[in-house]
């Protein structure tokens, strides 16, 4: 969501959202300063082999998804930031591939709920500063940080999320010779720019009224996020290899910033996580900022290891 002029919720854009159905309260949704897709999903990307891709910095951060037998994809955060969600569909599967700025929140859901495929935009509306989505079959309103709907015919719906992780390109083209990336979208947008130039160092997130974190810990500082816990970021790249809880967790540097500096690729090293489970299996986890999983998961588990 690109910073801007904060304005008014404005209902007279959805004639068919169905504001009497909200599973949250109605004053916690206010305006990004931006109208309904006036940041533009995507639909049906074009991808381009990992080895005919030579624009992105070593450094730059990508979203990977690997589903099964696929041939694995990387979204770079590079064109995320700039339109949000990407419409897409792997092996047959329905995907919708999103990332909130302001959140740190990157997410892969299926796009299949009760024997319906959903395609998503963007409402220019946010919640506890987290990107509010719309299907567009029923103008919905859903929860980019929890993939649960919260106003409309949908709401209490959720999806399903899938599992995925913000890698380096370096490290997904090395993994994936073979692998596919995003190609570049045709829109007049300076992508490898980054419109939140500092906005991971800055006193208070955007457009959030919600409490701080407790422990004394930074509204702004990362936590890996598995269910409902929460290990802040600085203790895993302390630890660099961690079990606990169920999960093996692992942090890797030479991972950049999307949220630091002018331009992407040369944000400051913030390091890379996998999460997989007993068997070896990758899990379904987020790295956000601890003020959104506080404000989401307000009775969450803060995994600070030993006092």
């Amino acid at each position: 969501m690109a910073i801007g002029q904060s304005t008014a919720l404005d209902r007279g854009q959805w004639p068919n959202t169905d504001f009497d159905n909200a599973i949250v309260d109605l004053s916690e949704i206010r305006s990004g300063g931006v109208p309904r897709d006036g940041i533009p999903a995507l639909d049906d990307p074009a991808m381009i082999p990992a080895q005919a891709e030579d624009r992105l910095g070593d450094a730059e951060p990508v979203l990977t998804l690997a589903l099964g037998d696929a041939t694995p994809r990387a979204y770079p955060l590079r064109y995320l930031t700039w339109h949000e969600i990407v419409n897409d569909e792997v092996a047959g599967q329905p995907v919708a591939v999103t990332f909130c700025p302001l959140c740190n929140t990157a997410l892969v859901f299926d796009r299949r709920v009760a024997g319906r495929t959903l395609s998503f935009g963007v409402s220019g509306n946010l919640r506890f500063s987290d990107m509010v989505m719309y299907d567009r079959e029923t103008e919905s309103w859903w929860q980019q940080a929890v993939g649960r709907a919260i106003v409309g015919e949908m709401a209490g719906t959720e999806l399903t999320a899938l599992p995925a992780w913000v890698e380096s390109w370096d490290s997904f083209r090395t993994a994936h010779p073979d692998g596919l990336v995003m190609d570049e979208p045709d829109a007049r947008r300076p992508y490898g720019r980054n419109p939140y130039v500092g906005y991971d160092t800055s006193a208070r997130p955007f457009l959030y009224d919600g409490e701080d974190p407790p422990h004394g810990i930074d509204p702004l500082a990362r936590v890996l996020r598995v269910g409902d816990r929460a290990w802040p970021l600085q203790r895993l790249s302390d630890a660099g290899v961690l079990t606990e809880a169920g999960v093996s967790i692992t942090w890797q540097a030479g991972t950049a910033s999307a949220l630091d500096t002018a331009r992407i690729s040369e944000g400051r090293d913030i390091g890379q996580i996998r999460v997989r489970d007993a068997s070896g299996m990758d899990v379904v986890h987020d790295v956000l900022f601890a003020f959104a999983f506080h404000a989401f998961w307000p009775d969450g588990e803060w995994m600070l290891g030993a006092e």
